[in-house]
Formats: structure tokens, sequence, C-alpha cells
């Protein structure tokens, strides 16, 4: 594929991208081979390796690849993770008893399994390592809360890191089902049918940082939509924080009235049903997701009364060897772009940590 471009503009593909990752939720509804059936053979070998884990008395961070040995399931995950980048953008695990473990080897165990596709990395300014996602009820209008803190729907967004892992310990009493899309797929529609639109979301968008700003940065950090770099389309979107830059920081660039019509055209597509995929989240499921090619959310959901039965996932942002190159824009976000070693927030206050209670 050329790299044709207008000289002075950001690079674009000339055509529609297609491959592997250009699927459709309509199709992969009649094909689930996305989703994996953990086998008693896997499953042995994570409860040995998180027993032994238990027993070696080191911490949580000590967790690597050759401490937490899995014979059967390590080379599989190594093949998952060639699809997670290369292929079809992401998986589906099933199987896991979360029921029958406790909350520290539940956390072990998805550490355990999550290492072995890359690095983990700080998911708040608090250096949360394993995040809690779930309804703290907080005031989404206060310039800080983040929406997974709260019950509402999130829309359509990529988090900061190579690959976001979510590990079901509780589903909600109803809704809070997982969604998903295709952002190569996005741009191939918006290609075909507003190509006035597509080449719109190749302009840096002022994207606000809810109050997470690492040392030296503005409150906001400004990167396209879609990015064209080293052959490969990269995508980094979050429209409820771009909308918040525009009404939390009059410095912020203002937007073009065909960029707002661009983010609520890639909005209307992420919503169409043949091409999201909704996947239920049962107990012990494990997700993976590529986000420089995935977009995610959830439906609003509704949680039981008791505090012990809400809906409660564990998350972890990756960094994994043998990543794609980014765009040097990505910094702003990201820090440091060095493959393996990137992705997460940081700032001045940040402690890395391994919390067991979701705060």
């Amino acid at each position: 594929m050329s790299h044709a471009h207008v000289a002075g503009a950001l690079p674009m593909p000339d055509g529609p991208i297609k491959g592997p990752a250009a699927w459709r939720g309509s199709e992969l509804q009649a094909d689930p081979t996305w989703l994996h059936h953990f086998s008693d053979t896997e499953l042995d070998e994570i409860a040995t390796a998180t027993r032994m884990h238990k027993a070696s008395g080191r911490q949580m961070g000590e967790i690597t690849r050759e401490s937490f040995k899995l014979p059967c399931l390590g080379p599989r995950l190594d093949a998952i993770l060639q699809e997670l980048l290369h292929g079809r953008g992401f998986v589906q695990f099933r199987g896991f008893d979360v029921g029958a473990v406790t909350m520290e080897e539940a956390a072990i165990a998805y550490l355990g399994v999550g290492v072995h596709l890359g690095s983990f990395r700080s998911q708040n300014a608090k250096g949360h390592l394993l995040g809690h996602v779930r309804n703290l009820g907080l005031d989404i209008n206060k310039p800080t809360t983040r929406y997974y803190q709260t019950d509402r729907a999130l829309e359509f967004h990529t988090d900061s890191c190579d690959i976001v892992g979510l590990l079901c310990l509780m589903p909600s009493k109803s809704g809070g089902e997982s969604r998903i899309v295709s952002s190569v797929t996005l741009h191939d529609v918006m290609l075909e049918r507003r190509p006035d639109l597509r080449a719109a979301l190749f302009n840096a968008f002022p994207t606000d940082r809810r109050g997470e700003i690492p040392k030296g940065m503005l409150p906001w950090f400004d990167v396209p939509v879609f990015n064209w770099h080293a052959g490969e389309l990269t995508t980094i979107y979050s429209g409820q924080y771009i909308r918040s830059a525009q009404a939390n920081h009059e410095a912020a660039r203002r937007l073009t009235p065909i960029e707002i019509e661009a983010l609520g055209y890639l909005d209307a597509l992420t919503n169409d049903p043949r091409l999201n995929l909704t996947i239920e989240f049962r107990p012990g499921d494990m997700q993976f997701l590529h986000n420089h090619q995935i977009l995610h959310s959830r439906t609003d959901f509704e949680d039981f009364p008791e505090p012990e039965r809400r809906r409660h996932l564990l998350r972890l942002w990756l960094a994994p060897a043998g990543a794609r190159s980014l765009p040097p824009r990505f910094a702003q976000r990201y820090g440091s772009l060095e493959v393996g070693n990137r992705g997460g927030i940081i700032t001045e206050s940040t402690v890395l940590q391994f919390a067991l209670e979701a705060t």
C-alpha cells in the first residue's frame, strides 16, 4: 500500500486498509473462534503457578513469565499475542472458576496470565498496576472523575496502553455488556461513505487528561484520532474527553465544524450493530484487546444492592514486546515510545502499586 498524501498534511492511506483487523461484528457473531475455553490442563497450570507464587512469599509485582510457569498455556498465549497484535485484535478466555478462589488468588492468576502478554503499566495517577472497574458512586461532572468509576455507559474509546485486559469477578444485575468495534473497519467505512470526514480525523484533537497531568505537560494532549504510521493505522480516541477538553480548557484549540461532524459520524458508526460486537461477561471471563485497532465500550448497568454482589472487574494495561512502532505524537500521552516499556499514566505523585481494593 502506498503512503500517498498531500505535502504538509499528515499521511493517510490512499485506499481501504482491509486485512484481518477489519472485521465486522455481524460476521463474528457466527464465528466464535475469538472465544477460547481454557482446557483442564491449562486451568491446572494456572492453579499450580498461583499456589507456587503464594508459597514463594514474592510480591505481586514480582510475577514474571519465568516465575509464573505455564508449560502448555504459555506457548498458546504467545500465539494469541500475535493474533492480538497482527490479527483480529482481541480474545476472550472462558472457564476460569473465579468463585472457587480468593480475590488475591484471582488477582495473582490474572497477573500471571497477563505477564505472558506484556509488562504491567500504571492505569491512573495513583499508580494502580492492577485496576478495579466498579461503580464507586462518583460524580462524572467532577473534572477528575473517570467514567469507569461510575455506572454510566462508556462510549467507544481506547485506553492509553498497547493492550487492555479485563477479568470479570462479579457481573452486574443487568446490563454492563462489553462492546467492541474495529477501528480499521471504521476507517474503511468512512473512506467509502464520507472521505471528507475520514480525512478530518487525521487532525490532532485536544483530549482532556482529567487532572492526571505528567510533569511539564499541559492538562490535555493533542493527538489525531487516526494515525497512519509505519504502514499501519493506529487509533487513539476518547470522544468524551475530547469534548471535556473543549468545555474545561479555554486554551485548547477549538474544533472546526467538520471535525465536530467527523466525531459525531465516528460515534454513530461505532454504535452500528452490523459493525460492533456485543460480548457477555461471565464470572471468570478474561478479555484482552489491542487498543491501537479496537475501540471498546460497555452498556449502562444496574447493580445488585448488596455491596459484595456489585459488578467488579479487574483490569490490566500491558506493554508487549514485539508491539508496533507508534507515531512520535503519542509521546505526549505514552511518555516513552519504547516497545515493551510504554503507556500508562505517571504523574509526579504516582507510586506504583497492586491494590486489592477499589479506591
